[in-house]
């Protein structure tokens, strides 16, 4: 048999294989796995989408939370799973990106062991005051600040998550030095705040809006370069210091090794599922907006720019891994 012949029927063989993979998928439930508990927010857009994607498939859906570990324990689990299409993971920004920057060690990798399949949904955040702080913009708050060295404190939830290397980072541009308070749980952080015992705090957009319709906090500005629907005369911080934007969001991802024609189904799956108005509407009141799956080609760019800019972030305000 000569070599051309040979390479000829692999080709024919792997090609077949292929289009019975496609054809017999999904056999069986597929799973979901969510680093968050049950209940909270990503547990709860992830099982809209699963629903959806469920009705599209044929066959079900299953969510499975493993919360706990700062993300790691369901980022672990799914990136150890066998990649034959039936286990993907919906992930955060902090399992995929931040992470590897504020951990000595992973039990996982996120460039290695995953691939992309899709977008989800992102959510900007607000920075808001205590009403008994004058400012209404952040260029105001700022003044202030510099004007009262030492009086203002922000609720994060810690040094090396989310909200607290956005307050680190905006106090390195502005030259300001507010003072964080961390918490195990923004729900106090946020009592904290509407009491006065702290000043500033960032929160999402469904966090956030009960209060701003209340009056009880002040919203000054938001994480994302764009303004917020139905929150337009929220000023971006990038109008301020051009180039700002920094939004939680999530994706799926998938084991490496899953096939391709897998995740070709599953991104057309997602996407359909996020074009449901229905879908759309209930994203947008949780304070979260989508604008489809995009590619995998396109979901692996984001995130790998994701990757540079909070590297940047992460060397320039000093969180070192822990």
């Amino acid at each position: 048999m000569s070599l051309w012949f040979r390479t000829l029927l692999v080709t024919l063989v792997t090609l077949t294989s292929t289009q019975t993979w496609a054809a017999g998928w999904p056999e069986r439930p597929v799973r979901f796995i969510v680093s968050q508990a049950a209940g909270g927010t990503p547990d709860i857009i992830c099982r809209m989408v699963a629903e959806r994607v469920s009705q599209s498939l044929g066959q079900q859906v299953v969510v499975e939370n493993r919360p706990g570990g700062g993300n790691v324990f369901g980022a672990q689990a799914a990136a150890h799973a066998a990649p034959d299409g039936y286990t993907f993971f919906f992930a955060t920004a902090a399992a995929l990106v931040t992470n590897p920057y504020t951990f000595k060690a992973l039990p996982y990798d996120p460039k290695r062991d995953f691939v992309p399949v899709s977008m989800v949904a992102s959510n900007p955040f607000f920075l808001l005051v205590n009403p008994s702080v004058p400012a209404k913009t952040l260029p105001e708050l700022i003044a202030y600040e510099k004007a009262h060295p030492g009086k203002l404190t922000a609720a994060t939830d810690g040094s090396r998550n989310f909200s607290g290397m956005l307050m680190a980072w905006l106090n390195k541009l502005a030259g300001t030095h507010i003072v964080q308070v961390p918490y195990p749980a923004m729900p106090r952080g946020i009592q904290d705040a509407l009491a006065g015992r702290v000043q500033v705090i960032i929160l999402a957009v469904a966090s956030a809006s009960p209060h701003m319709k209340r009056g009880t906090l002040r919203v000054i500005a938001t994480s994302g370069i764009h303004r917020v629907p139905k929150f337009e005369n929220v000023q971006p911080i990038a109008e301020t210091f051009p180039g700002f934007d920094f939004l939680g969001w999530f994706a799926l991802v998938a084991p490496t090794g899953t096939p391709a024609d897998v995740i070709a189904r599953m991104n057309k799956a997602v996407d359909a599922a996020l074009k449901d108005p229905a879908v759309t509407k209930r994203f947008q009141d949780l304070g979260f907006f989508t604008e489809g799956a995009g590619t995998p080609e396109s979901t692996g760019a984001f995130i790998r720019n994701q990757v540079d800019v909070w590297g940047k972030v992460v060397r320039e305000i000093g969180v070192k891994p822990q």
